[in-house]
């Protein structure tokens, strides 16, 4: 057994056992939490070293082979996500531990963290989709019960709205495994991969792919289905709501990047046409509904559903470079949009508001919680040469090569739109007068800086080394196109011989030497 492969799943699960035995005693799960983050970030770490070397690591749990048991499987593409993954859970603990109150922490708030991070990784990792539901329901009720913990009552609002629709999709998604069995026989992806250019009729299998891009869509919070997420996201404690930003819609769109990649590619001049889209109309549906908000939290919840459209574009362009970018996307993103939400909480702190009207003058109180904002909102709105701008100029080039210049023109004026909503908060946040409510003392907030310092420098960092993180994301996406490895790893050698001749997955990509 690989136990690179498993160790990302044994620790927050290890982490939150020993967080429900050790019930009611704060200091000891504080350190078991933030103990588990650094060994979780350890161990995406040397995943992510390990994979990046040699290429899919796979675990058939209880030795059963593919595709009859449970398969376990990191490529490039998993491995970087459960890296993410790790880095987002770790520094929201070490925020947790000044932030989250004493009443919700009884509730058993470190392990359900825990046991939502776990859902997280196990998606990522997972390589059938019946287990990939599995995971996605440990997610579901894990963060359903963090939505809503304290029973305040527009937690609980929230919450039902969040759940309402994350059912359905749910339900889709099981609807939509059960005709692909019966179709092809088998849940296993790498399986699937192979058995679905065998199917009689095509259009049968396009007709699934509509099913799970509706499920995955909803969970990624896609236009039309992305209504929850503004109405949920700022209703939960802050270091909730950065963990939900963060991670949680990103599993939706990894899912889609991976079913649509490895799947359900028969048709892609009709299937990801609609994927890219889909994407334009996300982009601009987000950026106009954080236009018109005037509370911190939900411009930036808006924002969440925008950028989901720049990630969702590279898939629908449907090559090597665009997906590299989206790739790159999502990296950024989920480093930036953690900081951004743990900035709003400090400002909602010093404010003790989040209404723009209410808030005012913070530059000139907490200068450095002005920086720590300036850099992650900078970055969302591409300027640079901060890590936005790198991934959004890719995706814009790969949208130019393959004449798509609609999407190209929706992505450039979101981005300045994006950058109107940033200034918004900005100039009426840290530049404006002092808002109409009392305002507490800026040093209560200092606990709360080095984790998202730690953000910011991330960003910076990805912004700075654009070149290795593209190449890095560049290699992810050829794999994706040329699945190849992917299935041989899972199924044996010789599995993939004669894949998809002549398909856009089957056909030799380059990408620059590393």
């Amino acid at each position: 057994m690989n136990l690179l492969v498993v160790v990302p799943l044994l620790v927050p699960l290890a982490v939150a056992a020993a967080s429900l035995i050790a019930w009611g005693r704060h200091r000891f799960q504080v350190a078991v939490a933030v103990a588990g983050g650094v060994a979780q970030l350890l161990a995406a770490i040397a995943l992510f070293v390990a994979v990046d070397a040699e290429g899919p690591l796979v675990v058939q749990v209880g030795d059963w082979p593919a595709p009859f048991g449970i398969t376990l499987i990191a490529d490039l593409l998993s491995a970087i996500m459960v890296l993410l993954a790790a880095i987002v859970g770790l520094v929201v603990v070490l925020t947790s531990v000044t932030s989250i109150p004493r009443r919700l922490e009884v509730l058993g708030y470190y392990p359900i963290t825990q046991i939502l991070i776990l859902g997280v990784t196990g998606a990522f990792l997972t390589g059938d989709l019946f287990n990939l539901y599995v995971w996605f329901e440990v997610m579901l009720i894990a963060s359903f019960v963090l939505l809503t913990l304290g029973g305040r009552r527009p937690q609980v609002e929230g919450g039902l709205k969040y759940v309402a629709l994350n059912l359905v999709a749910s339900m889709l998604f099981l609807s939509g495994a059960g005709i692909i069995y019966g179709v092809a026989g088998s849940l296993n992806m790498a399986d699937l991969a192979v058995r679905l250019d065998t199917v009689a009729d095509p259009l049968v299998v396009t007709s699934v792919a509509m099913v799970f891009l509706v499920s995955f869509g909803i969970k990624a919070a896609v236009f039309p289905l992305f209504f929850w997420l503004p109405a949920s996201y700022h209703t939960a404690p802050i270091p909730v709501s950065a963990l939900f930003a963060g991670l949680l819609t990103k599993v939706g769109v990894y899912a889609l990047i991976r079913t649509f990649t490895l799947l359900f590619d028969q048709e892609p001049g009709y299937t990801h046409t609609i994927i890219l889209a889909i994407a334009a109309l996300t982009m601009v549906a987000g950026v106009l509904g954080a236009v018109a908000e005037r509370d911190v939290r939900r411009i930036l919840s808006f924002h969440i559903v925008s950028q989901i459209g720049y990630m969702l574009m590279g898939l629908g362009l449907f090559t090597v470079s665009a997906l590299a970018a989206s790739i790159l996307y999502i990296v950024h993103h989920i480093i930036v949009k953690t900081a951004l939400f743990l900035v709003a909480g400090v400002m909602g702190r010093i404010g003790r508001s989040f209404e723009l009207d209410d808030l005012g003058g913070i530059a000139a109180r907490a200068p450095v919680v002005a920086v720590l904002f300036a850099i992650p909102a900078l970055s969302l709105a591409g300027l640079p040469p901060f890590s936005g701008f790198f991934a959004k100029l890719g995706l814009v080039q790969a949208g130019l090569v393959e004449g798509q210049h609609l999407v190209v023109a929706v992505a450039i004026v979101v981005s300045l739109l994006t950058l109107v909503s940033m200034a918004k908060i900005w100039t009426d946040g840290f530049w404006g007068p002092p808002g109409r409510t009392e305002t507490a003392s800026p040093r209560g907030v200092r606990p709360l800086l080095p984790p998202i310092a730690i953000l910011a420098l991330l960003s910076l960092t990805i912004g700075f080394g654009a070149e290795p993180a593209l190449r890095v994301a560049e290699r992810a996406a050829a794999s994706l196109l040329d699945p190849r490895g992917y299935i041989e790893a899972v199924l044996g050698p010789g599995a993939a011989d004669g894949f998809r001749a002549g398909s856009p997955s089957a056909i030799e990509v380059e990408v620059r030497d590393p």
